[in-house]
C-alpha cells in the first residue's frame, strides 16, 4: 500500500502544534477510502528519521497515522532533537516542563482533527515510544481510544512528567475502557522491574483489558538506529502492534 504524507498546524489551548500526518494513497479522480486513525507519540526527540519510518510502516498497514511535536510549546516548530547527550538533556527537560494536562489538550486537538477527515473511518487507537508510551498511555483515558499500544512506555510508573495531584496516569488507570498492550524490555533500566510490577499491578486491580509482553531486550529496542536496535524484536512489536489495531479498528 502506498502511503503519502502531509503536515498540519492544529490549534491547541498552549499555542500551535505541528502533526505529521501518513495515510493510505487514495487514487486521483475517485472517491477516497476510509480508514481508521492512529496518534502516534514520539520519544522526546520528537519526529526524527526512526519515529518517521514507524508512523510510515503503520500507515502503510491501512491507517491514517498522527504524529505530533510533544513538545511545541517549548522548541520552534519542525525541532527534532539529535540522539546525542545534548539532544537526551534537552529532550528530559522538557519533559518535566510540560504537564500531562497539557498533553491531554494535545490529545483532544488530534482527536477533534481525525474526526474532521473525510477518509478517517471512525475507529481510533494510540501507540508510542519511551516518552511515548507513556503519553499513549494517558490517551487511553480518552474515550475515543479504543485501543492502545505501549513500547516501553517511561514515567507512568515515576510520576516524572508532572501533573495536578490526583491526576497521574496510574492514578487514573481504571478510567481506560479500551484494549491496552504493554511491550516492555526485561532490561531496559528505566523502567526497572518494580516499576513493571506496579503498572501490571495497577492495571490488574482495575481489570483493565490488557495483554503483557516482556521481551529480552534494551530500552528502545524498536528505534532502527544505534546500537540498541534488535531488529528481531522490532518485527515482533509491530506484528503485536499492527494485529491488535486491525482486530480492534478494523
Amino acid at each position: 500500500m502506498q502511503i503519502q504524507a502531509t503536515e498540519v498546524d492544529l490549534s491547541t489551548p498552549t499555542g500551535p502544534m505541528r502533526c505529521y500526518v501518513y495515510r493510505p494513497k487514495s487514487d486521483v479522480g475517485t472517491a477516497p477510502k476510509q480508514y481508521p486513525a492512529l496518534i502516534l507519540y514520539s520519544e522526546i526527540f520528537q519526529q526524527t528519521g526512526p519515529i518517521r519510518r514507524s508512523a510510515q510502516i503503520m500507515a502503510g498497514h491501512g491507517f491514517i497515522v498522527l504524529v505530533p511535536e510533544v513538545f511545541h510549546e517549548l522548541n520552534p516548530a519542525g525541532t527534532v532533537l539529535a540522539y546525542d547527550d545534548a539532544g537526551r538533556d534537552k529532550g528530559n527537560a522538557d519533559k518535566v516542563a510540560k504537564t500531562l494536562e497539557a498533553h491531554d489538550s494535545d490529545t483532544q486537538a488530534m482527536v477533534d482533527y481525525v474526526r474532521s477527515l473525510p477518509d478517517y473511518a471512525g475507529k481510533l487507537g494510540a501507540m508510542g515510544f519511551c516518552l511515548g508510551g507513556g503519553l499513549a498511555y494517558r490517551a487511553a483515558l480518552h474515550p475515543a481510544v479504543l485501543a492502545t499500544s505501549c513500547f516501553y512506555a517511561t514515567d507512568i510508573h515515576s510520576g516524572m512528567v508532572p501533573s495536578q495531584a490526583g491526576n497521574s496516569s496510574l492514578e487514573r488507570t481504571g478510567e481506560i475502557r479500551g484494549e491496552l498492550q504493554m511491550v516492555w524490555g526485561k532490561q531496559d533500566p528505566h523502567i526497572p522491574p518494580e516499576g513493571r510490577a506496579l503498572v501490571y499491578q495497577r492495571l490488574s486491580a482495575h481489570k483493565v483489558n490488557f495483554t503483557w509482553h516482556e521481551f529480552n531486550g534494551v530500552h528502545a529496542f524498536m528505534r532502527d538506529e544505534g546500537e540498541r536496535y534488535d531488529p528481531e524484536l522490532q518485527l515482533l512489536g509491530y506484528q503485536l502492534a499492527i494485529g491488535l489495531f486491525k482486530r480492534v479498528l478494523g
